[in-house]
């Protein structure tokens, strides 16, 4: 089968598309015909050597789609999506290829309302949020602010929206707050961090945020100024040197708390629960991702270029 794989960690220049043998499935695994499978930044700082368990020589990707051609008989033939779980893609080899093997129970079936690509687009970006609401405890009519506009800020926002809580963007660039909110997403841009809970309260009816999802890395430190009592803060990301200035002082005053949120966590079977609870909700009405450019598995090198260079599209490889 055609995959792409690295031989060796700390540059792009080790990524090849090449011939491997066809991966087969051990007792209790499944071997799934890749339709498409999504490339995340994650994908991409793997090859570069920032994740120190990562052995070689790897197949990467997280995240995929297709059908099952090998497995229980209820399950052959059936369109499955799933991957971003702990291990996949980092020390087992991963699905930026034509066959991938899991375990049985590390598949969902795929909604029916969503394509091969839009399924493929979903795992890291929507299972980090689906973690990140779970877990600050997002729910009908909760004010809920979500700082970036990013992939997995726009699976916050979808997802908080299906839940019913009241969800508002927060970006850095007037272009972007502008294009979400032709789009009828509230949104605005941030003045300054001195000024975000001023912000904030103007687009909560004078109330400020119970959670704020920072998906950048580089608000925390204002966040906790913006939070309500007892608010919950999540985070995904932090500044390259991983360090961050904040006043605990004003986060035990609020009663506040700070949430760590990383799908690396997870097994491939916990994804696989996450992901059929994520597809429940596409099949209740949550609009299906549409920002996203398919290209060849063979355009795969130059792809992950493309994202190591700041692609702000979804890349979704299809073999």
């Amino acid at each position: 089968m055609q995959a792409l794989q690295f031989s060796a960690t700390g540059t792009l220049e080790s990524l090849q598309l090449c011939d491997v043998p066809t991966s087969k499935p051990e007792t209790g695994e499944l071997l799934i015909e890749i339709r498409a499978t999504g490339i995340n930044p994650s994908d991409v700082k793997n090859v570069l050597g920032r994740f120190p368990y990562t052995t070689t020589p790897r197949i990467p990707g997280r995240d995929f789609s297709g059908v099952v051609v090998s497995g229980p008989p209820e399950l052959q033939g059936k369109a499955v999506w799933g991957g971003t779980g702990k291990g996949f893609g980092f020390n087992r080899d991963g699905c930026h290829a034509q066959y991938v093997a899991v375990p049985i129970d590390a598949v969902a079936l795929m909604p029916e309302s969503l394509s091969f690509t839009q399924a493929a687009t979903c795992g890291v970006p929507f299972i980090t949020a689906w973690d990140a609401l779970e877990r600050s405890h997002v729910q009908a009519n909760t004010r809920f602010l979500i700082i970036g506009a990013g992939a997995v800020a726009s699976a916050a926002q979808a997802l908080g929206q299906a839940r019913g809580a009241n969800v508002v963007l927060a970006t850095r660039r007037a272009e972007v707050a502008q294009a979400l909110k032709t789009q009828g997403i509230k949104a605005f841009k941030i003045l300054d961090a001195e000024r975000l809970p001023e912000q904030a309260r103007d687009h909560f009816q004078q109330q400020l945020p119970e959670v704020i999802f920072d998906t950048t890395g580089f608000w925390l430190s204002a966040a906790i100024n913006a939070l309500d009592s007892f608010g919950r803060i999540a985070v995904i990301s932090a500044p390259t040197d991983g360090l961050v200035e904040l006043s605990a002082l004003n986060l035990y005053r609020r009663g506040g708390s700070i949430i760590g949120t990383n799908s690396l966590l997870y097994s491939l079977e916990d994804c696989a629960r996450i992901l059929k609870q994520i597809g429940a909700a596409f099949e209740g009405g949550m609009p299906a991702p549409d920002d996203f450019i398919e290209l060849p598995l063979s355009d795969a090198v130059t792809a992950y270029h493309q994202v190591n260079e700041g692609s702000s599209r979804k890349i979704v490889l299809i073999p």
